[in-house]
């Protein structure tokens, strides 16, 4: 399974960082950064914040943010539908989402899925931002057992990449 990443109004510096650092850890050869999510090496910014914000992101990243193709994509709507008309399962990792929703320990989320997915988390407050859901396939799932509803974003999407790539 190829599986490439949409960081979509991620609020977090260290947040984009740690999620780079995994995906790239776990094979992901691309991830698209769009809406206000933090943009590592970003030329259109003044030079000191593009310093601010590169220098937050290696704190975690560690120098992932280097190692794997970041794309920063203004449109994410006109990019999404051309990735489904060309056959990827866009995929939100979400919880709390009546319809469309798969659980990650489903033993056939694989066949599922198929062989190219686009996965969106959803971010730290409002989730995934409510006019990307009608482009959605399917919403993907961690079960919880504890009394918690949700994990941080880059904890559950490492726990999200590794369920569909291993």
């Amino acid at each position: 399974m190829e599986v490439v990443l949409v960081l979509h109004n991620i609020r977090s510096c260290y947040n984009v960082g740690a999620i780079l650092r995994t995906a790239e850890g776990l094979g992901v050869k691309r991830v698209y950064l769009s809406g206000y999510t933090p943009r590592v090496h970003d030329e259109n910014l003044v030079p000191h914040l593009r310093e601010k914000i590169d220098h937050e992101i290696h704190k975690t990243a560690l120098g992932a943010e280097d190692l794997i193709k970041i794309i920063p994509e203004d449109d994410i709507k006109t990019m999404i539908v051309k990735r489904r008309t060309d056959g990827w399962q866009i995929v939100g990792l979400e919880n709390n989402i009546n319809g469309k929703l798969c659980q990650l320990d489903d033993p056939r989320i694989k066949e599922k899925l198929g062989d190219r997915v686009i996965l969106i988390p959803g971010e730290e407050v409002g989730g995934i931002d409510p006019e990307l859901h009608n482009l959605i396939n399917t919403f993907l799932e961690i079960p919880m057992r504890g009394k918690k509803e949700s994990l941080n974003v880059s904890v559950a999407t490492g726990i999200a990449l590794f369920g569909l790539l291993y």
